[in-house]
C-alpha cells in the first residue's frame, strides 16, 4: 500500500462522470497491480480486457486476480465463461459495455485492464460493420473443415479468399471457418469488411489510457518468473482437469500459453523442465507480439516503465493534470 493521498476523481470534474480508464501493457508487466491500487484510490471497478481471463477453468495459467484482490474492489468479466465457450471480440464488447454502464450507474470509475489489443481497439474505435453470418452457413463451413482437414480446407478457402488462406495456419480452425463463412454469406472477404471504417467508440465519454511498458529485459525476466510461480500454484492440476473434459482443442481456452506444454507432460511426451522452458519462451514471444501491437496501434496518454502498486502515484500525478 502506498502512502500518498489519492484525489477524489481521476480527471477534471466535468469529465469524471463519463471517464473510462484503460490500464494496459504486455503480460507480466504489472498492470493488474497498478489497476488494483488505482481502483482503490479512485473508487473504481476493474473490468477485464484480457481474452483468456474470461475463462473460469484457468485461473492460475491466465494469472487471474485471486480471491483476496477480488474482495478489495469489484472485479467484472473475470472467469465468466466456461472453457467450452468461445469469446469473440464482439461478445466481449457487449459484456464490457454493459459493465461500464453498471459502474457508471454505481457512480464508480470503469477501469479496463488487460493486454488484448483487439478488445481495447473495439472499445475505443468500434467494430468494422461485418454482417452477421447465418448459422447454417457457419455450420456448413465447419462441416467442410472437419471433413477435409485444415490443409485441404485452406486450399478451398484460397479460391474465395486467398489472403486469409495464406495468412492463417491450417490448424487455426476457428478463424479459417470464420473467413470461409463470411465470404460465402456476403460475397466479400473478411478483410474487405474489416477495412471499412469502424462504427466509433462503443461508449460515450473520455478514454484515458495508461500503458505499462517495462524495459524488455525486466519484462522477459518477469515472464519467466511468472510461469515458475504458476507451476508452484497448481498449474499442472489445472491443465489436467481441463484436458479431462475432452473439449475441442481449437477452443480459445485450450490455446492458452501453458496448456499445450503441460498437456504434453501429462501425456508423457516431454519432461516438466522441457515443458516449462517451452512455456516460458511462448510467454516471452507473446509479450513481444504485444509490444509490437502497442507500438503501432496504441496512442497512450501515459507510459510508465513499471507497474504494480508503487506506480500508482506516478499515474495519478499525470491523470490529475
Amino acid at each position: 500500500m502506498t502512502d500518498f493521498q489519492a484525489p477524489e476523481k481521476p480527471l477534471r470534474d466535468e469529465e469524471s462522470a463519463t471517464s473510462v480508464l484503460i490500464v494496459t501493457g504486455p503480460t507480466a508487466g504489472g498492470k493488474s497491480g497498478l489497476a488494483l491500487e488505482l481502483a482503490e484510490r479512485l473508487g473504481g471497478w476493474i473490468i477485464n480486457a484480457d481474452s483468456m481471463q474470461v475463462y473460469r477453468d484457468l485461473r492460475v495459467l491466465t494469472a487471474r486476480p485471486d480471491a483476496v484482490d477480488e474482495v478489495r474492489v469489484p472485479h467484472r468479466l473475470f472467469g465468466v465463461l466456461g472453457a467450452e465457450e468461445r469469446c469473440s471480440v464482439g461478445r466481449w464488447l457487449d459484456m464490457a459495455v454493459a459493465e461500464i454502464g453498471a459502474a457508471r450507474a454505481a457512480n464508480c470509475l470503469p477501469i479496463l485492464v488487460g493486454g488484448t489489443g483487439m478488445y481495447l481497439k473495439a472499445l475505443t474505435e468500434g467494430l468494422a460493420p461485418v454482417p452477421d453470418v447465418p448459422a447454417a452457413v457457419t455450420a456448413e463451413a465447419t462441416a467442410l473443415y472437419d471433413t477435409l482437414g485444415g490443409v485441404a480446407f485452406a486450399v478451398v478457402l484460397a479460391e474465395h479468399d486467398p489472403g486469409a488462406a495464406e495468412a492463417l495456419p491450417p490448424g487455426d480452425r476457428q478463424r479459417l471457418i470464420r473467413a470461409y463463412a463470411v465470404v460465402q454469406a456476403t460475397g466479400r472477404t473478411l478483410a474487405d469488411w474489416q477495412n471499412e471504417a469502424p462504427t466509433g467508440p462503443a461508449v460515450a465519454g473520455q478514454f484515458t489510457t495508461v500503458l505499462v511498458l517495462p524495459p524488455r529485459d525486466a519484462l522477459y525476466a518477469a515472464c519467466d518468473a511468472r510461469f515458475t510461480a504458476m507451476l508452484d500454484a497448481g498449474a499442472m492440476d489445472e491443465v489436467r482437469a481441463l484436458l479431462a473434459r475432452g473439449l475441442d482443442p481449437s477452443l480459445p481456452a485450450l490455446r492458452a500459453v501453458g496448456v499445450r506444454e503441460l498437456g504434453a507432460v501429462i501425456q508423457g511426451e516431454m519432461t516438466l523442465d522441457q515443458a516449462a522452458d517451452k512455456a516460458r519462451q511462448a510467454t516471452r514471444n507473446y509479450a513481444k507480439r504485444q509490444l509490437t501491437w502497442f507500438r503501432h496501434q496504441l496512442a497512450p496518454d501515459l507510459i510508465l516503465d513499471r507497474g504494480g502498486a508503487l506506480a500508482a502515484a506516478d499515474a495519478l500525478a499525470v491523470l490529475r493534470n
